[in-house]
């Protein structure tokens, strides 16, 4: 068994084995497989594996039978029944997404029995579901709404909710709970619970008292929640949904005394476009560009300047963590964790507190950049920091809890004030009338507008990783990435594998560069040596490393370790449009890679406005005392208390 294989099965499951995944992804030559079954479907013949779902075999044949309760990424549930069909021979009609096929069968979608059965859970789901479709979040944009499109509901048939019965929980800074919009499909609780490990939300009650809830019905803000906002990503209508700031940043823009200046990341430029109706991975960096300045933003930077910031901070945070721990022989917290995701942050703050030591101090490119703009920026430009409102497009909703932590204002400001979610910036741009995909291209402004490919593809799970390796092994042998990876792709970091594990051999040392010369007296102590390294994403998979760790497993030998906190990385993040599944992630990957190998710098070090930046303001370098106050921070062991 492979490395990664094992370290995937060494931790325990927590979802019960009755819910489970039990679907079998279709090989591209089935007829290698020996206990292959025919099923009949709509008169169409194939083969599948045993243990294939009737949805499964329907989708291999290309046909469509709608699922509510159902999402590719989550276990099977079956609770929903929208995906009923009839199998011959059996009395009843059958979920389709949970009946396992065993033997030869012959299936019907959509027979006048099944047709009506659909519209009948259609009208007893709208029978309870409170709010008026023109105001919600997710008009247009509804599972549930388009299933009632479909079906030809135009009354409601077993009656309607006229009060809300819940209300909406708007404590937290990331989520919003509306339950009166809630189906009781579960998508959230099995996100929360199997896919992130998390927990947030359970089933209460049973028959039609039935409601999804917290523990001891706390506000979102008093809960173990990381802010994810994967349950949003997979919540088939408005039920969860982000805390939305544009109201807030359109005052700003509006006020003549504020300069309000957005960044944006890599993961929504190759995604928006799904908000206008562009296949996914379609990238509109420089027409997003022209928008944000049409909205009325005074400068627009790019984010991929203080990723390369956080490379140097954080890849120099790691060279010194080994120094003193092999050469100066001083108790180290080995390996490094990165601390770019505020999801994962969190996630540790809670659940192993005891290793926050790992952690690297280094803010995410998020808050360096607010940290950047409100010194630095603000000193260069004549303005008051005080008139300067900092704005991040981002494709996470946990940076919208980021921004708003106390520790995040070493400048004496807010490092960022209101945290933007892709598709939010997609209803601003939709509400200023802008048709995005047919607006001229435009570059960034400078000084933050110069990028790097390693800038980019922090987008992507590894891409962390990949961007540290690029730098500290350029910088350790004096040798280029290129002549070790072809054209600088370091294939064993990249992926959508759960968790991964690489080595990298430092087969020579060259001189120590300038821009370390302050820290580090020379390499000979890394000669010879093995760089290991590991990646993770989604907290599942974070847990299984962490537990890998604290065991003396294989891990608990890296010297580096990235987590991302969603599934496939930032391109995955809670606020990036919906919906989302493998294919969908992987397009955006696509994307954001080829943006990397169209870049004229690709190193972090190699970026000139980095290096501007420590010559004419962090003149101590990297990890030095003005960096270190300004681009650091330190975390907050949380443990398992409500805050």
């Amino acid at each position: 068994m492979k490395d990664n294989e094992k370290i995937m099965t060494e931790s325990t499951v927590r979802a019960p084995k009755s819910t489970t995944p039990s679907t079998i992804k279709a090989p591209e030559d089935i007829s290698a497989i020996g206990a292959t079954i025919k099923v009949t479907i709509d008169g169409k013949e194939i083969r599948v594996p045993m243990g294939t779902t009737i949805l499964n075999a329907a989708r291999m044949l290309g046909i469509n039978i709608p699922t509510l309760c159902h999402h590719n990424d989550l276990c099977i549930s079956g609770v929903c029944r929208i995906c009923v069909v009839e199998v011959e021979g059996m009395r009843t009609l059958q979920a389709s997404c949970a009946y396992p096929i065993s033997q030869p069968i012959v299936v019907h979608t959509h027979t006048r029995k099944v047709r009506q059965a659909r519209r009948h859970v259609v009208d007893l789901l709208l029978a309870r579901h409170y709010g008026e479709c023109y105001s919600c979040v997710r008009n247009n944009n509804c599972e549930l709404q388009q299933l009632a499109h479909e079906y030809g509901v135009d009354f409601y048939r077993f009656g309607h909710v006229d009060k809300p019965t819940y209300g909406r929980d708007n404590s937290s800074y990331a989520i919003v709970r509306d339950m009166d919009k809630c189906i009781l499909c579960r998508r959230c609780v099995r996100t929360c619970i199997d896919l992130q490990e998390v927990g947030v939300y359970e089933a209460f009650e049973r028959g039609n008292q039935t409601r999804i809830g917290t523990f001891m019905d706390n506000p979102m803000a008093e809960l173990i929640c990381i802010n994810c906002g994967q349950c949003i990503n997979r919540c088939p209508t408005g039920a969860l949904h982000a805390n939305d700031p544009s109201d807030a940043i359109w005052a700003a823009i509006d006020d003549p005394t504020k300069h309000v200046v957005i960044q944006t990341a890599p993961a929504p430029r190759s995604a928006i476009g799904e908000c206008f109706g562009l296949p996914a991975g379609t990238p509109l960096t420089f027409e997003m560009n022209t928008a944000m300045r049409y909205c009325g933003f005074d400068k627009v930077f790019d984010t991929n300047f203080s990723a390369d910031l956080t490379i140097i901070e954080e890849g120099t945070e790691l060279i010194l963590r080994l120094y003193k721990a092999l050469v100066k022989k001083e108790p180290m917290s080995l390996p490094l964790f990165t601390s770019c995701s505020p999801g994962w942050v969190k996630y540790i703050e809670h659940f192993y507190p005891e290793m926050l030591s790992h952690l690297s101090s280094a803010k995410s490119p998020q808050q360096m950049f607010g940290a950047v703009i409100k010194t630095y920026y603000a000193e260069l430009n004549n303005i008051d920091p005080a008139d300067i409102v900092t704005v991040a497009l981002m494709p996470c909703t946990a940076k919208k809890f980021e921004c708003n932590r106390p520790e995040m204002n070493s400048s004496g400001f807010k490092d960022i004030d209101y945290g933007l979610t892709t598709r939010e910036l997609a209803g601003m741009f939709q509400e200023a009338g802008i048709d995005l995909p047919n607006m001229p291209k435009s570059d960034f402004d400078e000084p933050f507008g110069t990028r790097t490919g390693s800038g980019v593809i922090f987008g992507a799970t590894g891409g962390v990783m990949e961007s540290a390796i690029r730098t500290v092994y350029e910088l350790i042998t004096g040798d280029r990435i290129d002549n070790l990876f072809e054209r600088a792709r370091i294939m064993p970091v990249r992926g959508f594998e759960g968790i991964r594990y690489a080595e990298l051999p430092i087969a020579k040392v060259g001189p120590v560069p300038d821009l370390l010369k302050h820290l580090i007296p020379n390499w000979d102590w890394l000669r010879g040596a093995t760089l290991k390294v590991a990646v993770a994403h989604g907290t599942a998979n974070a847990k299984k490393v962490l537990d890998n760790i604290k065991s003396g497993g294989k891990l608990s030998e890296c010297h580096f370790i990235e987590f991302m906190a969603c599934p496939g990385g930032c391109l995955g993040g809670g606020g990036m449009p919906i919906p989302t599944n493998e294919e969908i992630r992987a397009a955006r990957a696509q994307a954001i890679y080829a943006e990397d190998e169209a870049s004229e710098v690709r190193k972090s070090y190699e970026n000139p406005a980095v290096v501007r930046l420590y010559n004419e303001f962090l003149v101590d370098g990297p990890c030095g005392h003005k960096s270190h106050k300004l681009l650091h921070t330190y975390y907050t062991p949380r443990g398992k208390k409500l805050v």
